[in-house]
């Protein structure tokens, strides 16, 4: 019976555990998760979604609060087009992130970067820009382009001394999409380094409409490692998106996968930056505690759990702290369903927004509690605890678990 330590992912002469923790925005897939996975032999992902946030927390920087005083006189406004970003600032967030996770790694695996095209930050080109060579500039091992087909993601680095030295991949759902990005990344005579394929049963944004219980992972996969071989192009394959258990790993890569993206039980580990309140909500979570919505400003469907603090919450609009979903006219949707509400609701304290969100807030405070298809499945991977909590468990007890078992089981704690 095969395991997924039978396997190694190999980038050039180099081998790696076979094993990707996902790149979960605002600092849930933290330095300290990724440091793990490298450690152990594997890769982890960092992200640099709404950088400057998590850098003000983590070093002690105060960008926020620079760019909120400096746009203090918009927050009334519906217009945001004033509200732009100091690219010096998000420069300079990203090296911070960057540099010092890179300075704390330890082991033989890689650290990657997790970057969202869907991250338009009033300026899509040159924010997207600045982030992407920063995070070269500050010894990143790779980076994936996510949310977003990145079809001009390439060029905006193919001038970069790193940009043949650095391992670049792409996430997609769907054959159509990485034909599209190939074509326009082939301009700059380079191939991605690996493709990772996300399936209908990821957390958080998904690559797929309402309809995304019509997919399947494996269809998928089969559908573009037979293309790529009809193309003579042999790039590693990362399936991604329900692969629970090791035995769920190793059949992927049995199939002729390089690897495969996991995250949904790194949420309840001890490195990962959900407050520990919010894990539990996690583990108690059932089947029918999830939902695919469309309350995200980005368009994307995106699933999380039905009690998510997120949903309903008519917040003011934040952009003059944050804004990342601020496309190149300064406008989000959730703006426009806010206003829309309050014009409703003209004497309400507060009033209550169903339709979208204010991503970036509810991110920032760990209100919109994303997740995985299989999250109700956490609670029969610990020990429930004399007070009712659940155990939370270390990244590397499930990293290992990932990487040994067979059999479709999970070991619990000791």
């Amino acid at each position: 019976m095969k395991k997924v330590d039978d396997f190694r992912l190999k980038f050039g002469h180099k081998e790696y555990v076979p094993i990707m923790i996902g790149g979960m925005g605002v600092d849930i897939s933290t330095s300290s998760l990724a440091l793990e996975a490298a450690r152990l032999g594997g890769i982890g992902h960092i992200s640099d979604a709404m950088i400057k946030t998590v850098s003000d927390r983590r070093y002690d920087t105060s960008f926020v609060k620079q760019k909120a005083q400096l746009y203090k006189h918009t927050a009334d406004s519906p217009n945001k087009a004033e509200v732009q970003f100091n690219l010096g600032h998000v420069e300079e967030a990203t090296r911070l992130h960057v540099s010092k996770t890179m300075e704390a790694k330890r082991g033989d695996g890689l650290v990657f970067v997790n970057c969202m095209e869907k991250l338009t930050m009033n300026a899509p080109k040159e924010t997207l820009a600045v982030r992407l060579r920063a995070a070269l500039d500050a010894g990143i091992d790779g980076i994936t382009l996510a949310a977003g087909l990145h079809l001009g993601s390439f060029s905006l680095i193919e001038n970069h001394a790193r940009f043949r030295d650095a391992k670049l991949g792409i996430i997609v759902s769907s054959l159509r999409a990485l034909q599209l990005f190939l074509k326009k990344s082939m301009r700059s005579n380079r191939l991605p380094d690996y493709v990772v394929v996300e399936g209908p049963l990821a957390g958080g944004h998904l690559g797929f409409g309402m309809d995304w219980a019509k997919y399947d992972l494996a269809t998928i996969v089969r559908e573009i490692r037979q293309w790529m071989k009809g193309e003579h192009i042999d790039i590693p394959l990362v399936p991604a998106g329900g692969i629970f258990t090791g035995s769920d790993a190793a059949a992927f890569l049995e199939e002729g996968a390089g690897a495969v993206q996991v995250a949904t039980r790194f949420t309840v580990t001890e490195e990962c930056g959900l407050p520990d309140a919010v894990k539990q909500e996690y583990f108690k979570a059932s089947e029918d505690d999830i939902e695919v919505n469309q309350i995200s400003p980005t368009g994307y469907p995106m699933r999380m759990l039905k009690n998510s603090p997120a949903i309903g919450d008519g917040i003011r609009p934040n952009c003059e702290s944050y804004g990342y979903l601020l496309d190149a006219n300064g406008n989000c949707s959730y703006i426009t369903s806010y206003n829309r509400e309050v014009a409703a609701h003209p004497d309400a304290k507060r009033v209550q927004v169903f339709d979208k969100t204010c991503l970036c807030t509810q991110m920032r405070n760990f209100k919109c509690w994303t997740c995985g298809h299989l999250t109700y499945r956490l609670k029969d991977t610990t020990k429930k605890l004399t007070d009712g909590l659940y155990r939370l468990l270390s990244a590397e007890h499930v990293f290992k678990d990932y990487q040994f078992s067979t059999g479709g089981k999970i070991a619990l704690p000791a």
